[in-house]
């Protein structure tokens, strides 16, 4: 495994994380996530990626459960904050309130002390951002978090809440959590070149595009059984990549990544990290075998000429519209 520094801090994060959305309390049980956990911690992988919303809050217990006897200080536990977790008015956004009650929920369902990494899951268009600032803030002062970061935001956002920490000397963001892949670059106009001036690290999920990017959609086929295209939760995430234009092309990378004695997935989750501005790519798991999979694409290095030849057969699908951030509450 190799290791990258997370933005202006001096944490280093495993360039292949673990992450756990859909699948733990949700698509496999408790036995068969704690699997996969333990294929990541052999694979060297040290980040482990959740969020309080997860499964209805579950997903975290189940992490936590999973890393139950590790060595705390060799893992780097990652959870966000901001959609509803309860019925409550309060119970979601980026209030003084909900934060603080939301990172005790956290710290008590992953059993732990602190949380390495505590990121805002959304942009909060009803919470002052001097609020959710200083609340942050706080939580880092009384030892709860260590780092913060943010997921989705868009650029403009991230520029005014950087402003805003550093005209009030409070503690700044190292971090986005954005999608990103070949498929989907929607972060290369605007918010790259943000974060490099204000040397904010990206940590990227669905590299594979929602599986699509490891070729086992087919174009004109049906999804294969027991895919995410076929599972109630999954599905909507996966319909956009899903048309038989995207799959064909992706079935063209085969070669280029047979070339490079690899995987397609391998491939794929690869290609996030020739970005420099990437400090980890987050992969989930069914089965240990995937988070195997993934983990071989730590370290690999592709040429510049590969590079532009995966951009040639990809083409037209790829979409680069800053617009299609996700920060939508």
């Amino acid at each position: 495994m190799k290791f990258r520094r997370l933005g202006r801090s001096g944490l280093q994060v495993s360039e292949i994380a673990y992450g756990n959305w859909v699948t733990h309390g949700a698509q496999i049980d408790d036995g068969r996530a704690a699997e996969c956990v333990h294929a990541a911690l052999d694979a060297g992988i040290t980040t482990f990626d959740t969020a309080d919303m997860y499964a209805g809050t579950a997903a975290e217990a189940v992490l936590g459960k999973a890393l139950r006897g590790q060595r705390r200080e060799s893992l780097v536990i990652s959870t966000k904050v901001f959609f509803p977790t309860g019925p409550g008015p309060n119970d979601g956004g980026l209030s003084r309130k909900h934060l603080t009650e939301a990172v005790h929920g956290s710290l008590t369902r992953l059993g732990t002390d602190y949380i390495d990494l505590y990121q805002a899951h959304r942009f909060d268009e009803r919470t002052p951002l001097e609020e959710t600032l200083k609340t942050f803030d706080d939580l880092v002062r009384q030892g709860k978090v260590l780092y913060i970061g943010v997921s989705e935001w868009t650029a403009d956002q991230i520029a005014r809440a950087v402003k805003l920490a550093r005209d009030l000397g409070l503690e700044r963001f190292v971090s986005n959590q954005p999608q990103y892949s070949m498929l989907w670059r929607v972060i290369e106009p605007e918010i790259v070149p943000l974060c490099e001036r204000e040397e904010l690290s990206q940590i990227v999920w669905s590299p594979l595009a929602q599986g699509v990017l490891t070729g086992k959609y087919l174009p004109g086929q049906p999804p294969p059984a027991g895919s995410r295209a076929t599972d109630e939760a999954g599905a909507r995430w996966v319909q956009t990549f899903l048309r038989d234009e995207v799959l064909e092309r992706v079935q063209q990378l085969v070669p280029i990544a047979r070339e490079l004695d690899l995987t397609l997935a391998q491939l794929a989750v690869a290609w996030t990290l020739q970005n420099p501005n990437v400090a980890a790519a987050i992969v989930g798991a069914s089965r240990p075998e995937q988070v195997r999979d993934s983990a071989k694409a730590a370290g690999v290095r592709i040429d510049p000429a590969v590079l532009r030849r995966i951009d040639t057969v990809l083409g037209p699908v790829v979409e680069r519209d800053p617009a299609k951030v996700d920060s939508a509450a």
